[in-house]
């Protein structure tokens, strides 16, 4: 399982553009299409974004990100010391907004929900003092596009 590397980054607005490219030179050592790298590009700037909106509110703290890349699939893991937090509860939440007539919706608010269901798989944990963040997309081992 050949990871790219882990790389820290401050938690703050400036770094989502080093946090996309480093999903983006992840993603150029596979075979999955433009569409499922847009998606997890956006999954994981919605999630980081979060994190240093809402987790480092202060302007403290970093971003660790690294990626698993395999045969079939390309993980991404965002870790951060924030408050812990499961996007996963918010997502129940978005889920039922969603489903009302627009009228009934608030502005905004969707942002969890779009990155969660934009992969193929997503993951959280709280594991020794950190926010684990996973997110997967999988493709075709023999290159052909998905």
């Amino acid at each position: 399982m050949p990871f790219v590397g882990e790389k820290e980054f401050p938690a703050n607005l400036d770094s989502l553009k080093e946090l996309r490219d480093y999903v983006s030179a992840a993603a150029q050592r596979t075979a999955a299409d433009k569409k499922k790298i847009y998606k997890l590009q956006l999954a994981v700037d919605e999630i980081a974004t979060n994190i240093i909106s809402y987790g480092y509110a202060d302007g403290s703290g970093s971003i660790f990100i690294d990626a698993e890349v395999k045969k079939n699939s390309l993980g991404i893991q965002l870790r951060d010391q924030a408050m812990p937090f499961d996007p996963r509860h918010k997502l129940e939440i978005e889920k039922e907004s969603v489903n009302k007539p627009a009228e009934e919706r608030r502005i905004g608010g969707l942002g969890i929900y779009l990155a969660i269901t934009g992969v193929d798989n997503f993951a959280y944990e709280y594991r020794d003092g950190f926010n684990v963040n996973r997110f997967e997309i999988a493709f075709p081992a023999d290159g052909s596009k998905s």
